[in-house]
């Protein structure tokens, strides 16, 4: 029995996209097929099986279909990969310019792969390059010609097996439909790029707090709070800080989310968004704490209830931290 052919899409979007924005796009592509996968913060892929027997189109013209939607819906510009699996389709994309598709048959892969360099291939880092470029081995087709004994001896059997399969395009991951991890997350896109780091500090200042504020409400703490900056130019950096205890006390929260940002040093950088997420979510009532003698820790969380019960009364905005007041 000859195998199906799978049609594997990955959609890159150009956009500054919120977190509900993110989801609007999901819900958009979840009505040409099931098989949605998120790859946060700005691409999804599809899996296409479904789709073409519906609309009875070709692979091309349904990946097509997925970009004059998010067009016409959201003004959102993509570039697409069209392939046989999830790597694949992703590094097509990469290769294609905002608003082109490129579609890597399956009786080409190997074609289009052989002269691409050897970093195209996802999970090659700098190190690793390096060693490969030491050894004469620049592009994927070089790679792909090593034998298999060469490259254990180079890297170790696990990667060498790993970068084998890959350089032959090998992929065998589906396109699995995922919960969201549980997390909450609180953005912020500014009306122009920024350049003043005091707006910065304000901004990331409000979203923790904020943070702090749902987490709270919903009755968690979180062990982890991540930050992630979107530029002018529509790139991004994310930083990760593990919180040393999990928390839903505003201050922790707002040290850890500028701690982060104090450390990229943005000074000259025109910022267009900040996005503030809390993951490693616990029920509040079951989380250690460790114990304080700082009867200002005691007096700093009694402040906080008490504004949390002022803003439950007469609204969120009743309360707030003084470098917020206009």
């Amino acid at each position: 029995m000859t195998k199906r052919q799978r049609h594997i899409a990955h959609l890159h979007l150009h956009d500054v996209l919120t977190e509900t924005r993110y989801a609007d796009v999901i819900e958009l592509v979840s009505g040409i097929t099931p098989h949605v996968q998120a790859v946060p913060p700005d691409a999804v892929q599809l899996d296409l099986a479904s789709a073409l027997r519906y609309f009875d189109m070709s692979p091309y013209d349904v990946v097509q279909l997925a970009k004059i939607r998010m067009k016409a819906l959201y003004g959102i510009d993509c570039s697409a990969g069209l392939a046989g699996n999830r790597m694949l389709a992703a590094m097509a994309a990469d290769a294609s310019a905002p608003g082109h598709t490129t579609w890597v048959p399956d009786g080409r892969a190997a074609e289009w792969l052989h002269p691409r360099p050897v970093t195209a291939l996802p999970g090659i880092g700098r190190a690793t390059a390096s060693t490969l470029s030491r050894y004469g081995l620049h592009t994927v087709g070089q790679v792909a010609d090593v034998p298999p004994a060469t490259l254990q001896r180079l890297l170790g059997a696990a990667q060498a097996r790993l970068l084998a399969e890959r350089a032959r395009g090998h992929d065998p991951r589906p396109v699995t439909p995922m919960e969201p991890a549980a997390h909450l997350t609180d953005d912020l896109v500014l009306d122009r790029d920024c350049l003043d780091p005091a707006q910065h500090h304000r901004s990331v200042l409000g979203l923790a707090d904020r943070i702090g504020q749902r987490l709270r409400g919903e009755g968690q703490v979180a062990g982890r709070i991540t930050l992630t900056v979107r530029y002018a130019d529509r790139s991004s950096t994310t930083r990760v800080h593990k919180l040393p205890e999990p928390t839903n006390h505003s201050p922790a929260l707002v040290a850890a989310a500028l701690g982060l940002l104090a450390a990229l040093g943005l000074q000259r950088a025109r910022v267009r968004a900040f996005a503030v997420r809390a993951d490693d979510l616990l029920p509040a009532g079951g989380a250690y704490r460790q114990l304080s003698l700082d009867r200002g820790d005691a007096r700093a969380r009694a402040a906080e209830a008490a504004a949390d019960r002022a803003r439950r009364r007469f609204g969120a905005g009743v309360v707030r931290p003084g470098a917020l007041a206009d």
